[in-house]
């Protein structure tokens, strides 16, 4: 190998975040061609991780720099976010659980690149398509020790998890986590639940923010908010709320 394509290599590997994985379309757009990256494979410096991705020799990567490469170099739209995203901030009572898998958010369209799919994280990558916010409203910086991922905070976490009841998230769960969330910024709170798109999350959050009692809940400006037309049942034989026009279980009343 050049002397030139040493010092590149290093200049790169200088400046790259540890713990995290190099895409070759970024690579490219850096200076760094499609010959120069095979160099830098077949000479030890970089090892693949399939199609398209690379670490650094002897590195051990996580989902985590996976995924912080999907965001600050493909600029793909997913995000940690429901269960997942409240346990890393330490919100959820059940932290085994979102130890054992990942939830990602994206719209519609946007899917993981097949290396990440063939490897067997730390753990699992779930992948939920959702049209709840068109925007990045309510996201967060989550910092590792050598970069920084996109995460869903409270507020937009616990709506996405509402969208997932009955089927794929347990309602008392989510209960339990809003009783915890006394602290919230009702402003904060109030711009998000604007952009949320989900009628079903929005009634859910409404009803168990004021159950709660939650200081922050009489800030809201209900007249600003899609709370959409007709009745919700959440689920079947349970209480029906006329407030929020929603039927929830029985132990909610």
């Amino acid at each position: 190998m050049s002397t030139n394509s040493s010092i590149k290599i290093n200049q790169l590997l200088q400046q790259h975040p540890q713990g995290s994985v190099l895409l070759s379309s970024w690579l490219v757009n850096q200076g760094y061609s499609h010959d120069l990256q095979h160099r830098y494979l077949k000479s030890g410096w970089l090892t693949s991780l399939g199609y398209g991705a690379m670490k650094r020799t002897g590195e051990t990567i996580k989902l985590n720099g996976a995924l912080y490469s999907l965001q600050s170099q493909a600029k793909k739209n997913i995000h940690i976010g429901g269960r997942t995203a409240l346990g890393l901030q330490g919100l959820s009572h059940y932290l085994e659980l979102y130890q054992k898998e990942t939830i990602l958010f994206a719209p519609s369209g946007t899917n993981l690149p097949l290396w990440i799919k063939r490897i067997d994280w730390e753990t699992k990558p779930i992948l939920i398509h959702t049209s709840m916010f068109n925007s990045n409203i309510g996201l967060i910086n989550f910092n590792e020790e050598t970069f920084s991922i996109k995460i869903s905070g409270p507020t937009r976490a616990l709506l996405e998890c509402l969208e997932l009841v009955p089927k794929k998230f347990d309602l008392q769960e989510a209960w339990q986590i809003m009783e915890g969330l006394t602290s919230l910024n009702p402003k904060n709170v109030q711009e998000i639940l604007e952009q949320c798109k989900s009628i079903k999350a929005l009634r859910l959050f409404l009803f168990f923010a004021e159950k709660a009692g939650n200081a922050w809940f009489k800030y809201l400006n209900h007249s600003q908010l899609n709370l959409g037309k007709g009745k919700r049942s959440i689920v079947s034989n349970g209480i029906y709320i006329p407030k929020y026009q929603i039927t929830v279980p029985k132990e909610f009343s």
